[in-house]
């Protein structure tokens, strides 16, 4: 309130000042015709301005700004993949029924068009994932060791305008929990097999396609980083970091 008070009064200081000019210029010069036109000119003037200054370089302005910041966000997400994302994408693609799917899927097209092919891929179809596939002891303490670094990600403030990947550190937290809160996850129920199965699916399918997406990036804007990461595609059997 306080503040809208200032600008108020800034405001009509303003104006009191503008006209207080154009009175001592009708004083002076006596051409009160010419002042007004002179008013109106500058009157007419004002829209255009507007457009200019409001429209047109605040919206360049604010491009650049969410350039930079989706910049330091993708450099965030790096240091995601970096750290535990390619570990995690490979330690769940073991429950992944349709393996050999995903894999043709990812492999077969070029980079900028592997992320639209998979998407619609899933509005069709989605990803079998059987949780009985693999050791969920494994995946529990894998998850568990990377608790910590997935806490400090997601109380980074930019990640909050990132919703999709957002979504993913929630899956991957809520499969987190799920594991930890099992006793013994060598002997489990149907039930849980099936829930475990589900929550597996949804994590799966956010980080592979947020994977995707950041391939993209670093393929477009650090082709050095792409490089490497390109040639330890976790889905490329053949893969290797050791340039033949």
């Amino acid at each position: 309130m306080k503040k809208m008070k200032w600008e108020i009064y800034l405001g009509l200081g303003l104006c009191v000042v503008s006209f207080a000019i154009y009175f001592i210029k009708a004083l002076i010069f006596h051409d009160i015709r010419g002042i007004l036109s002179d008013l109106l000119s500058q009157i007419a003037f004002l829209p255009i301005y507007i457009l200019l200054s409001t429209i047109i370089i605040d919206s360049l302005l604010n491009r650049r700004e969410k350039g930079q910041r989706i910049k330091k966000l993708n450099m965030v997400i790096g240091a995601f993949f970096s750290e535990s994302g390619v570990a995690l994408l490979q330690s769940l693609s073991k429950y992944d029924r349709t393996s050999e799917e995903t894999v043709r899927l990812i492999l077969l097209d070029d980079w900028p068009q592997k992320h639209k092919t998979m998407k619609r891929w899933l509005e069709n179809d989605k990803f079998q994932m059987n949780s009985r596939l693999g050791k969920l002891e494994e995946l529990k303490v894998l998850l568990l060791t990377k608790r910590d670094f997935f806490l400090r990600m997601l109380e980074n403030a930019n990640l909050l305008e990132h919703e999709s990947f957002t979504e993913l550190l929630w899956a991957i937290f809520h499969l987190t929990e799920e594991l930890a809160s099992r006793k013994d996850l060598g002997h489990l129920s149907d039930a849980d097999y099936l829930h475990f199965s589900s929550d597996i699916e949804r994590a799966y399918t956010l980080l592979i396609l947020e994977w995707l997406t950041y391939m993209i990036h670093l393929r477009t804007d650090y082709p050095f980083l792409f490089s490497f990461a390109s040639r330890t595609n976790p889905f490329d059997p053949e893969a290797q970091a050791e340039i033949s």
